[in-house]
């Protein structure tokens, strides 16, 4: 049973078969593991937003500043306490999610740029 120029025809004839994946039920979707979330302390700044951080158990990773903290300009320095999420596939590799405030008086502010 051909169809005169119509798309089986020439989906069979170029031996393209086209697969379909099947509707999910509602809800149930891939399991995705969650993140490993631990505390370290930064030890070396690295080029483009990457560190090297010490965890609590000495085990020493790389870990990059996640997109919030770049594009709120949060600053990370040596010697700050940092949370990072670990993916359980690859333990030498983090983001980091949040600088830890260490001191107790408010942060300076940046100078006042004058206006001309």
């Amino acid at each position: 049973m051909h169809d005169a120029g119509g798309e089986h025809s020439r989906g069979a004839a170029l031996g393209v078969f086209f697969l379909f994946r099947a509707p999910c039920p509602a809800g149930a979707t891939m399991a995705k593991q969650e993140a490993i979330e631990v505390e370290g302390l930064v030890t070396e700044v690295l080029a483009d937003q990457n560190f090297r951080v010490k965890l609590q158990n000495d085990h020493v990773v790389l870990a990059y500043a996640a997109g919030k903290m770049s594009k709120f300009r949060i600053r990370v320095l040596v010697g700050d306490m940092v949370t990072l999420e670990l993916s359980p596939y690859d333990m030498n590799r983090g983001r980091i999610t949040y600088r830890h405030k260490v001191g107790g008086g408010p942060a300076t502010p940046p100078p006042k740029r004058r206006r001309r």
